[in-house]
């Protein structure tokens, strides 16, 4: 307890200036102390921690993603048409803020584990299981997804929680990529793409005895508090009151959700896009029988872990220079990001029909700008909400952001092709046109998102000294609660002093 003594109080502040901008600054001495785990946990069980939370998220993007790298031999199994096919990807936050929240990840990761292996076993007259047991499975990832960035927040301050976040988050591109390249690796070894969702939950299996043993449960908002005291939870109501009248949280939210809507589409069509492109082109022929050629799979997938670990760590990096000489910057670069990337998609899609090199040189600049934005945006949550509402937002930006962006995207792209193909069904070139057609909404989508990044620039400098006043006024009101109790006790369970003052009188 002496060590507490002396160590650099990083908590939030009723003093705006105390704390530099964000969760990153020069200010603030990237030390031990100042980036200590907070209450009991040692900093070496928190590293572990949140390497045992990123082997999941990675499990989590793999499976994810192994659909879409077998996406072609899937329709080719059940005869089914674009817009069907987009229903495979578009198939806890109240209970993170309140309840123990790594038996909720636990429960989360078993529901996982058992559907993801049940939806192997699908018949081919029962495509709609398959689309149910998918559903299930982005339920188990949703408990998840949800929680685990809260608890890297209450393990981690400063500069220290920025790269950890940044950690755990770049795992999403790079589980992304690697599910294209097991899946399609699986299938074509195999011949069967059904063996390819049956790696992940024997994968998943470790991963569950490592959140059992490895995982601590830090109290909520220990890191912003250092230990000194806890915050109260308020009710479901107030928390998205809060949250709806938090204008940096809403407008990031949207931005966050045009930002899935892109990389949820182009994640899914980009390798079925291509190979049509090249059967086009003359390249190679339709594929009409299992397994198809998954070449741009493998790719697609390489590109996508290469841009997202480089684009990852460059955010981070320029958020780092940037965020003590412009007070916006996280949602700027989050702006720019959206922005710049939008163009060389539109670019990569309208060159795809005449050269394939050049397409994928341009969806490699484009990914890597958008990855820009996946470290950032998770602290941007952090430090404009306060502790105890935290995975109450995550899980409703998380709800949003899959409801109208990455989940439903691919059955818009999906279907806005079919609609399309009765101009001429029976074409093997217009196949690729009416998903290029389709596609191309994309880069739309894009734009807005970077619009609505600079929206949030406006509000987010205010809404991060709100939740810092906020924060420090409840932790301050715990600490008072906590003496409050303590004199009490004395006073009834240790009257000698009491009466011993009056005798003083």
């Amino acid at each position: 307890m002496a060590s507490n003594q002396h160590r650099p109080r990083t908590r939030l502040s009723l003093r705006s200036n105390t704390i530099p901008y964000g969760s990153m600054s020069s200010e603030q001495p990237d030390s031990d102390a100042s980036s200590m785990p907070p209450t009991s946990i040692s900093k070496k069980r928190a590293y572990v921690a949140v390497a045992v939370l990123c082997y999941v998220n990675l499990l989590n993007y793999m499976d994810r993603y192994t659909i879409a790298g077998v996406l072609l031999s899937i329709q080719n199994y059940f005869g089914i048409p674009d817009s069907t096919s987009g229903l495979l990807q578009t198939v806890f936050g109240y209970l993170g803020d309140r309840y123990d929240r790594k038996l909720i990840m636990i429960v989360g990761l078993i529901v996982w584990i058992v559907t993801t292996l049940g939806s192997s076993f699908v018949k081919k007259t029962d495509f709609w299981i398959l689309v149910l047991t998918r559903a299930l499975v982005g339920t188990g990832e949703a408990s998840y997804s949800t929680i685990a960035p809260t608890i890297i927040g209450d393990l981690f301050t400063g500069t220290q929680r920025t790269l950890m976040i940044s950690f755990f988050y770049i795992f999403i591109p790079v589980g992304s990529g690697l599910g294209y390249i097991m899946g399609a690796t699986i299938a074509s070894a195999t011949g069967d793409w059904r063996w390819a969702l049956r790696v992940s939950p024997a994968l998943g299996g470790l991963g569950l005895l490592l959140l059992v043993f490895l995982i601590p449960n830090p109290p909520r908002g220990a890191s912003d508090t250092q230990g000194g005291g806890t915050m109260e939870s308020t009710s479901y109501i107030e928390d998205v009151k809060y949250l709806l009248k938090n204008r940096s949280f809403v407008w990031s939210s949207l931005g966050v959700t045009a930002m899935a809507f892109v990389t949820g589409a182009l994640a899914f069509w980009t390798p079925t896009f291509l190979s049509r492109a090249q059967v086009t082109q003359g390249l190679r022929p339709p594929c009409e029988k299992e397994p198809c050629n998954s070449l741009d799979s493998y790719i697609f997938g390489a590109i996508t872990v290469v841009t997202g670990i480089v684009g990852v760590f460059l955010g981070t990096w320029i958020s780092k220079q940037l965020r003590d000489k412009v007070p916006n910057a996280d949602p700027l670069i989050c702006a720019v990001g959206m922005l710049s990337s939008s163009p060389c998609f539109f670019i990569a899609v309208i060159l795809a029909a005449t050269s394939i090199p050049v397409t994928y040189t341009f969806i490699a600049i484009g990914e890597t700008l958008l990855s820009l934005n996946w470290a950032i945006l998770a602290d941007i949550l952090l430090y404009v909400v306060v502790p105890t509402r935290r995975a109450t937002a995550e899980a409703l930006q998380i709800m949003v952001c899959h409801l109208l962006g990455d989940a439903g995207s691919p059955y818009l792209i999906g279907a806005i092709s079919d609609a399309l193909r009765k101009y001429n069904p029976e074409s093997p070139r217009w196949d690729f046109r009416r998903l290029e057609y389709s596609i191309l909404l994309c880069p739309v989508i894009g734009v807005l998102g970077g619009l609505f990044f600079l929206m949030t620039s406006l509000y987010i400098k205010e809404d991060r000294k709100a939740a810092e006043l906020l924060a420090s006024v409840k932790h301050h009101q715990a600490i008072l609660e906590t003496l409050e109790t303590k004199i009490v006790c004395l006073k009834t369970c240790q009257p000698q002093p009491n009466l011993l003052l009056r005798s003083t009188k």
